[in-house]
């Protein structure tokens, strides 16, 4: 089969792979699309960060060389574990063991032996994967395979959402538009009703954030903490999510929101923050972060979000063929040239 290959910072090869042979718990599938993501972007600027390419990974047993992409859909090959073959499915990607005391809690996203097929495993940027059924979900009739790509990430932002601990009437700030932003913008929409307020640059972002619910959007070339400070008479927001991983955001959601309030931390900053750890002390802040999601409570709820039909359509920016990952996927979207989600079709655009 055809697949990318990961081999070190700024090397992804499209080359010959063999067809992965699954285990007794694992479904074969043919990938018809494969989301690319940040992470996917950093991987193959700075990387490896989590492919284990030069030291074996303690659950996935992976080391070496590696096909990326955590953020798949396909169809099963064969009749197994439950699916029936052509059966088109939506993969978590995330793997956990089931046994320890995390998934005991129902916290499978933190499992003491998890890893993701993709960062630590080979992944969905191929023609065929192997994927753990427990992981796979059907795709409902009707939900393009473009839309349902989308689900795995915004089955992410759908766990950001519940993490960010949100009631019915609280004022919500999200900083950052981009596509993680928006993903757990759209969670909170599915799970209260809340003030949003969207903060990114002027322009396309903000303008979906609008269509998707948020009621308020900020430039980030304002002064952010004083307009929601503003906007608070002077009390600030309630919950703020940092979704943008920028420089001086995490710090500015520490500022706007309220005494007693909540900050999420979703975003990835490259540099380490500076926190006025007294001042946070005094006005009882918690600080919560998030990671993966659950996929037995998140997976299944993404699909039947995507398939209102609004979130899909406003979020894709193009479907590419793998031979395109890097000139028209992994380069644009690591240089921030994108605003939307790229996907990529193994084989057929059409198919």
């Amino acid at each position: 089969m055809r697949a990318a290959v990961y081999h070190g910072p700024g090397d992804v090869r499209i080359q010959r792979a063999p067809i992965p042979q699954p285990r007794e718990d694992e479904v074969l599938l043919a990938v018809r699309r494969s989301g690319i993501c940040g992470t996917d972007a950093t991987e193959w600027t700075n990387g490896p960060v989590m492919v284990p390419l030069h030291a074996r990974h303690p659950a996935s047993g992976h080391l070496g060389p590696m096909i990326p992409g955590h953020e798949f859909i396909g169809e099963v090959v064969d009749n197994g574990c439950g699916l029936r073959a052509g059966t088109l499915v939506a993969a978590g990607a995330g793997v956990w063991c089931g046994h320890c005391d995390r998934c005991a809690e129902g916290r499978t996203n933190i499992c003491r032996n998890y890893y993701t097929l993709g960062l630590n495993a080979p992944g969905g940027l191929a023609e065929y994967v192997a994927a753990p059924a427990r992981t796979l979900r059907p795709i409902p009739n009707g939900l393009s395979p473009d839309a349902a790509a989308m689900a795995q990430p915004l089955a992410v932002g759908l766990h950001a959402a519940r993490r960010a601990r949100v009631r019915d009437g609280d004022s919500v700030v999200i900083i950052g538009a981009g596509a993680i932003g928006t993903f757990v913008l759209a969670g909170l929409n599915h799970l209260q009703r809340a003030d949003v307020t969207a903060i990114d640059l002027p322009g396309a972002k903000l303008d979906r954030a609008t269509a998707l619910g948020a009621a308020h959007t900020l430039s980030a070339r304002e002064d952010v903490v004083g307009a929601i400070l503003d906007a608070t008479a002077g009390r600030g927001a309630d919950v703020v999510i940092e979704a943008s991983g920028a420089r001086g955001q995490f710090e500015n959601a520490l500022r706007m929101v309220t005494t007693g309030g909540r900050v999420l931390a979703v975003g990835l900053p490259k540099e380490k923050p500076q926190i006025d750890m007294f001042t946070l002390a005094l006005r009882e802040v918690t600080i919560d972060s998030t990671v993966a999601h659950v996929c037995d409570e998140d997976l299944g709820p993404a699909l039947d979000i995507l398939s209102t039909g609004t979130l899909g359509p406003l979020l894709l920016d193009s479907v590419i063929l793998l031979e395109d990952l890097v000139p028209r996927g992994l380069e644009p979207l690591a240089t921030g040239q994108v605003d939307g989600k790229i996907l990529v079709a193994p084989t057929s655009i059409t198919g």
